[in-house]
Order: structure tokens, then sequence, then C-alpha cells
């Protein structure tokens, strides 16, 4: 770097030439390999191994440590630490004056969103597909969705099928093949709860979500043939057979996996505390949470995984045929007709089921799209039906659950049951999870407790979750939660605090939308551009005394059912806790 020119370190093609005119004057010309790497001796070679006792060793180093200081420390030492640590606490119990900040008003955001064309046809018959023009700039989107309704197996197996098994050609040249004509493809499961009228509070026959895998990819236009030429050979050749490849993926996963749940802890805990409260919440804990994990560490200790790839050949069965799919399409207006015209040609070409299969699901609701039955004019074509499940004996529970972890913090999740996205107390919650987090939780838990990350939220299904990240201090968090709920039922807040709070809510709502994901929400979960102005004018509504209202009905003591989940050390007071169960993960 010290000599030469650095822009001649950058003309690859000219170093490309050289090396090859090397090769062609000197066969042997890479046995300079050998000469330097594989058989040079001047070399360093670094072997390390777990230790079994790393983390008593870490805490007892802390131990250590920290006495170390504090002995070092004299008695005016420790006095103006203690008289700092009291102005600090004063300083984090004062309420800071922000009127001098220069804001946005509630005034200022648009009443209403621009509503989008869509048009809905039917592809080999009676396959749904969304067509959206965008302004895409040559590139194609392709999604489709999957419903396993019909699956007499186990849930738990799907996402493994998802991400295994290849066909034609092995899984070396389909890669290369994604990669050579695509931008991607994925294949992942998914859970699309019925956002629209799931009553969780008083409603007896609950929906639970459409389950299924949702497959998504992109492409130039001109290579558009190649791809959906791609989807065909992985949904008609699909095999599970090669059962080396299987293990390297499986402890992959496991890999990702342990290291997700350090990285994601409040998201494991979030899900596992809504495990109870809905059919949704039961069926992401089986796909994504930590079962999921423990499933997935459990294959990968097993000695003979043949049980395993024959349950995936099972689930290939029902998954990949157009018997329950639908699909979604983004490109630009020039390109709709050669769209078309490539999926129809894809979908004719599926397998279908030789004879009609029997729901295993004893409860099954079709439901049209609401803009289809309302009449949208902004969509044209076909109705789109949804095929949801319902189960009429789940009874929402209370479930507190400590998964012991060697971690040195926390990730807390406590889950409330409220109101479905449809409902007008929907909007105010959402407000009042904003309100909670800005002007309560942070400064308890994050400024006061010392955690990396806080908050609440509400989600389309209507479950206000509260988290903590990397939390010193689960059980203050947990107090913390409630204290929060006490803080908003005694409106112990502002109607310009109540405005920060839409804005903010606002940020999210009318963040940008990239052209590939225009209309995504319409075709996963329904939610037409209607229901979205609906939901729209209901934020806009929210006052003060609503936000009081919706905290007493719905987050108070004995209101809804909730779970709790914590993920890290044993904590003594949690264990005595008669209510609550210990899982070493």
């Amino acid at each position: 770097n010290d000599h030469g020119d650095p822009a001649e370190f950058l003309r690859l093609g000219s170093q490309v030439a050289q090396f090859r005119q090397c090769l062609k004057e000197n066969p042997k010309f890479l046995e300079k390999v050998k000469q330097y790497f594989k058989n040079n001796q001047h070399k360093l070679t670094l072997l390390m191994k777990p230790d079994d006792r790393y983390s008593e060793k870490q805490a007892q180093m802390e131990i250590e440590k920290r006495k170390q200081k504090v002995s070092a420390l004299s008695l005016e030492d420790k006095q103006q630490i203690y008289d700092k640590g009291l102005e600090l606490q004063i300083q984090q119990n004062n309420t800071q004056d922000a009127s001098c900040l220069l804001v946005l008003k509630v005034s200022d955001i648009e009443l209403s969103i621009l509503f989008t064309e869509l048009a809905v046809g039917l592809a080999a018959a009676d396959v749904p597909v969304q067509y959206c023009a965008q302004p895409t700039n040559g590139v194609v989107y392709f999604r489709a969705f999957s419903s396993l309704s019909t699956l007499p197996e186990e849930p738990p197996y799907v996402p493994l099928s998802c991400g295994t098994g290849c066909g034609v050609l092995d899984y070396r040249e389909r890669a290369q093949q994604i990669e050579l004509k695509t931008g991607g493809m994925t294949v992942s499961p998914h859970l699309l709860p019925d956002i629209l009228h799931l009553d969780t509070y008083d409603q007896e026959a609950l929906l639970s979500p459409a389950e299924g895998c949702a497959f998504s990819s992109f492409c130039l236009d001109r290579n558009l043939p190649d791809m959906m030429h791609l989807w065909a050979e992985i949904f008609n050749s699909l095999c599970f057979e090669e059962e080396e490849h299987f293990r390297v993926l499986v402890k992959m996963a496991t890999q990702e996996l342990s290291k997700g749940v350090p990285d994601s802890g409040h998201a494991y805990s979030s899900i596992r505390a809504s495990k109870t409260l809905t059919p949704t919440g039961d069926l992401q804990e089986t796909f994504i949470g930590m079962d999921q994990v423990r499933l997935i560490k459990r294959i990968a200790e097993m000695t003979d995984i043949r049980p395993i790839l024959r349950k995936l050949q099972c689930i290939k069965k029902y998954l990949l045929n157009c018997d329950n799919m639908r699909c979604s399409v983004n490109v630009t207006p020039q390109q709709l007709s050669q769209m078309e015209q490539a999926v129809g040609d894809f979908l004719r070409g599926l397998g279908r089921s030789k004879k009609e299969r029997k729901q295993v699901r004893p409860h099954m609701v079709e439901k049209p799209a609401p803009n289809e039955s309302g009449g949208s004019t902004h969509i044209s074509g076909s109705q789109v039906v949804r095929k949801l499940i319902t189960e009429p004996t789940f009874k929402p529970c209370q479930m507190k659950t400590h998964f012991l972890l060697p971690f040195p913090v926390n990730y807390v999740g406590k889950c409330v049951s409220t109101a479905p996205y449809t409902d007008p107390d929907h909007a105010s919650l959402k407000i009042l999870a904003r309100l909670m987090t800005t002007k309560f939780l942070h400064t308890e838990i994050r400024e006061k407790c010392g955690a990396y990350g806080r908050g609440a939220k509400l989600s389309h299904s209507g479950i206000v979750t509260f988290y903590s990240y990397r939390d010193p201090c689960s059980t203050e968090t947990l107090q913390s939660f409630a204290k929060a709920i006490d803080w908003a039922m005694f409106g112990r807040f502002s109607q310009q605090d109540t405005d920060k709070a839409k804005l903010s809510v606002f940020s999210s709502v009318d963040a940008a939308v990239a052209p590939s994901d225009k209309e995504l929400d319409h075709f996963l979960y329904g939610l037409s551009d209607e229901l979205t102005q609906a939901h729209r004018e209901q934020l806009f509504a929210v006052h003060p005394e609503g936000l009081i209202d919706v905290s007493s009905e719905y987050l108070g003591v004995g209101r809804s059912a909730h779970g709790l989940a914590l993920l890290g050390p044993e904590n003594t007071k949690i264990a005595k806790d008669p209510s609550g169960s210990s899982d070493d993960g």
C-alpha cells in the first residue's frame, strides 16, 4: 500500500488476463499454490476448544474485579459516587421540558391515502392471481402462498421442508442457476391471521391463521421464463433423498438459531408469551419460537434422519401443488400481459390432487376479502377467497415461562390479548403503546435499569406486547410493565404527549413502500385500501380520554388474558412464583 499506483490493484481485468497467460505458458503454474500455502512450513495453527465453565469463570471474574475496584476507593470517593447517583436519580425523575423543540403538528399529516389500482384474475381455471402495475424499473416480482389446511402431518416440520430438497438439478446446480437468473428465490413458513375479524376477547369461535408457505422471487423481465422454469422444477421434481446435504443444512440452521436466540431474545420471549392467548400465537411458537429451536437441535443430534426425510416428502405432496394456492405479481404495466402468460403456464404445469383431499381441520371458514364483498372501486376482476381455520374450543389462558439460559442479561416479553384491527379501540391501543414506550418505559427500563431495548407494541391481530432487550433487571422490569399500565389508567399524560405519540405512529404508517411491496398486505391478509383508510381515520380520532378508557378495559388486572416469558439466568424471586414454570431451554 505504500508503493505503486493503488489504481493498478483495481484493474482486475488485466490481472486476470496476466493469470491466464501465465497458466497458458506454464501448465504447472498453480504448483506455486502448493509451494506457498499447502507445503509452507512457516504457518501458525490455532485450535479453539469450548470451556464448559466459561460462564462461571466470567461471573467470578466480574465479582473479583468489582471487589478490587471497591477496595481501592476511599471514603471520600464512595461518598462522591453516592452523591452523583442521587443527583442522577433526581434528574431521571424530573419531567423534561420539550416545548422548545420544533415539532410537526397532527394537522400537517395528510388525511387520506392514495389508493392503488389492482386486478385479480383466475389462472389455470381456479388459482387467484393479484396483478399490481408498478414502476419496478424492468424487474418482475412474483409471490405465492400455498395453504396447508389439508396437511395431516405435524406442523413443526414445515419450516424444515421450506429450506431443503433438490430435484432435476442438484442443490449446487440449482443454487448456481438461481444466482445466475434471479435476484433470489425464497420459501418460508407463514402464518396469516384474520386481522379483520379476530375477536379474542368475547367471540366464542376464534379464527386461527391460514398456515402455509410463502414463495417469493424477483428477476429482470428478460429472465422471467427462466425464473418460472426454476419454480416449476422445484414444485414438480423436489425430493428429499440426500441425507448428507440435509444434515449439513440442519447443522447450519442449528448454528443460526443458536446465534439468533441471544441476538433476538426479546422476539422469542414475546412469541412464547403469546402462545396461549390466540391460535396464531400457538402456531407461531411451533413455527418460529423456542419449540422450533429445540426441534432443530434434536434433529441435528439424531443418528438416523430417514424418518424426518419421509415426513418432509409427505409434506411436499400437500405443499407443492396449486390446489390451495394463490399468487401475486408486481410488474410494470408493459409487462403485465407477459407475466400473466408466464404465471398461467407455470400453474398449468403443476400437479393437482387426483382426488379431493379432506380438510383435516374440523372447522374451516371461507371468507372473501372485504373489498370484494364491499364493491371496491379500485379492484377489478375475480373474487379472492381466503380459507381460515376456526378453533371453537380454544380458550385463552394465563402462562408464565422462564427459559434458563447461560446469559448474563434477560429478555422479557409480556403479551395481552386486546382488540382486532377493525375495532376502533385498536387505533387507541396503538397510540397508547407508543405513548407508554416514549413517556414511561424508556425512562424506567432503559435509563434507570440499563436495558438495551424496551417498549410496548401492538400487532395487527390485537396482541399488546411489552418487552425488554438485554436487560440486567428482570424483576424490576416486570414491575415497570405494571406501573406503565397504572400510569396510563390514571391519565398521567397530556394532549401534547398524545399528539407526539400520534406523529410517531404515523411516521411508520406513512413510511414509504417500495413498488415491489405495494398491496402486499392485501395479498397476504386481505387488508384493502378502504380498511387502511378507515383505520387511518380512527387514528386521527384518538383522544386522551379514549386512551384512559382502553387502558382500563383491556390492560387492567383481570381484564384480559396475558402471558409472560423470560429468557435469561436463574432468578430466585421468579423461581418462587408458583404460577410460573422453568425450562432449561
